[in-house]
């Protein structure tokens, strides 16, 4: 059953499965953009081992794919996907030949050998796992077939071996009339994607709750960054829960006649966060991160790039959800307006001048984006660029202080802490000096308080492989020492 709901003028469509919950997030929007081009509904990594990554997508005339990318860690003895398993078809199947049926046994014994050859040519070994009860099988050729008893939606499933014997792709595809796709018909992909999961490691646990929506091109699937995470820079984080909290209540910002900020340029020294705060607004405002780079505007062909610009601001003004349209490294692409004749400068101007008359009424158009553009050189972007109206706050992310690199360092060690906390196991000892840290620290940006991280656990790490035994938790020594290492220029 779908349940459909609207949420700040959104639609959001909820499938409910006995283990499993989906979100379908503004469906229309996912069916528009999926008109010419394939958008990614889903890239996580929430499955349990060995499954690395379930990936998502709907593309033109209606066709739904689904990756699964699992480790070269898949028990030997399991299947990738059963084909006479415990689903109606394949217990009908067993029991007709159990009574002796001889067209039944054939009929097994054909699949059981068929099969049985393309298992042994990937190294794949028999079946055993259950399958979701919602599938069953119809037809085993080179790839499998399965078919949704709700909705009859029929699907391809193929597994690849991972060259170099690194694991499996588990890859399915299934096509819907463009305007007919519903939440049903993605639900129905991703029930074979638990199949598929389960047939991996039967007695792992699935994601209780996934939601589906489009994400943009260029978009992280790590791990979401929040405000709460950022450290030393108070006055910053201040300022984008003000932009947060005009997103979350449109009808007091249209009641005063108030226009939050359409742009925000932060600039500074490399290594300061900038690209991870605009991460961390998008997640404050409940929405996704569409990151432009260089390459997808700049070329070297006469006009393509202004047409990129063009079309980054067309697709901007579709989207449904909440987004930070952020340009990293600003100054990269449209840096030097007007400073000069030649061709190149020329080339500049215009996408410049581009920029400029998309900026003019984007918010108008589409209340949902607000731009972030990110700068270690602001001296280079000329100034009609980055005025008032196009981009109302301007702060600069300065290099962090003493007590900014302490917060920092909380920050991350606690982050670290919950991610690999497990069987007792401890990476920080608990009498870390925080404070000393953040003196010893002089100079360094929230980039290279991170290596000196990295660097430290992995001389941990190596030092437990080379010995075999586990070494002492990180203590204050020992990242004194990577600091002082890290600041001499020492590997």
């Amino acid at each position: 059953m779908v349940d459909q709901t609207r949420h700040q003028n959104t639609r959001v469509d909820t499938v409910q499965r006995d283990e499993w919950r989906l979100t379908v997030v503004d469906l229309p929007s996912m069916r528009d953009a999926a008109i010419d081009r394939e958008v990614v509904v889903l890239d996580t990594g929430a499955f349990a081992r060995p499954v690395l990554r379930v990936r998502m997508s709907v593309g033109p005339g209606g066709v739904v794919e689904a990756a699964v990318r699992a480790g070269a860690d898949v028990p030997h003895g399991r299947s990738r996907f059963a084909v006479i398993g415990n689903d109606p078809l394949g217990l009908l199947l067993t029991r007709r030949a159990e009574t002796g049926d001889q067209v039944a046994i054939r009929v097994r014994d054909g699949l059981e050998t068929v099969v049985g050859q393309v298992y042994r040519r990937f190294g794949f070994p028999a079946p055993t796992a259950p399958v979701d009860r919602t599938w069953e099988h119809r037809e085993v050729r080179s790839s499998t077939e399965l078919t949704d008893v709700e909705t009859g939606l029929t699907l391809t499933v193929t597994s690849h071996a991972v060259p170099g014997d690194a694991g499996e792709l588990v890859h399915l595809r299934a096509a819907v009339p463009q305007d007919a796709l519903s939440a049903a018909h993605l639900a129905a992909v991703y029930g074979a994607v638990v199949t598929v999961a389960r047939q991996l490691s039967p007695d792992a646990p699935v994601p209780a709750n996934v939601e589906l929506r489009v994400i943009p091109v260029g978009d992280s699937a790590e791990r979401p960054v929040t405000l709460d995470q950022v450290g030393g820079l108070d006055a910053v984080v201040a300022q984008f829960r003000e932009v947060a909290l005009s997103f979350a209540h449109p009808e007091a910002m249209a009641r005063w006649g108030a226009q939050r900020p359409q742009g925000i340029l932060l600039y500074g020294p490399a290594g300061t966060g900038k690209t991870m705060l605009a991460r961390a607004l998008a997640h404050e405002i409940g929405g996704t991160l569409r990151q432009i780079r260089t390459t997808e505007i700049l070329d070297k062909w006469l006009g393509a790039s202004e047409r990129n610009m063009k079309r980054i601001f067309q697709e901007a003004r579709r989207y449904r959800q909440p987004t930070v349209l952020l340009f990293d490294e600003f100054d990269s692409i449209i840096s030097y307006a007007g400073a000069g004749d030649d061709s190149g400068s020329q080339a500049v101007n215009a996408v410049a001048g581009i920029f400029k008359q998309e900026m003019n009424d984007l918010i108008a158009q589409n209340p949902n984006v607000i731009v972030v553009a990110t700068t270690n050189f602001p001296d280079l972007i000329d100034a009609s660029l980055i005025r008032s109206g196009r981009f109302d706050i301007k702060l600069e992310i300065p290099a962090p202080d003493e007590h900014g690199r302490a917060q920092i360092l909380a920050h991350m060690i606690r982050d670290l802490t919950a991610e690999h906390a497990a069987d007792g196991f401890q990476m920080f000892a608990a009498d870390l000096d925080l404070a000393d840290l953040g003196r010893h620290s002089a100079g360094m940006t929230g980039a290279d308080l991170r290596e000196v991280l990295r660097r430290t656990q992995m001389a941990k790490a190596m030092d437990e492989a080379r010995t075999g035994r586990r070494p002492d938790p990180i203590s204050n020594d020992d990242l004194r020492r990577t600091i002082t290492q890290l600041g001499s220029g020492t590997s």
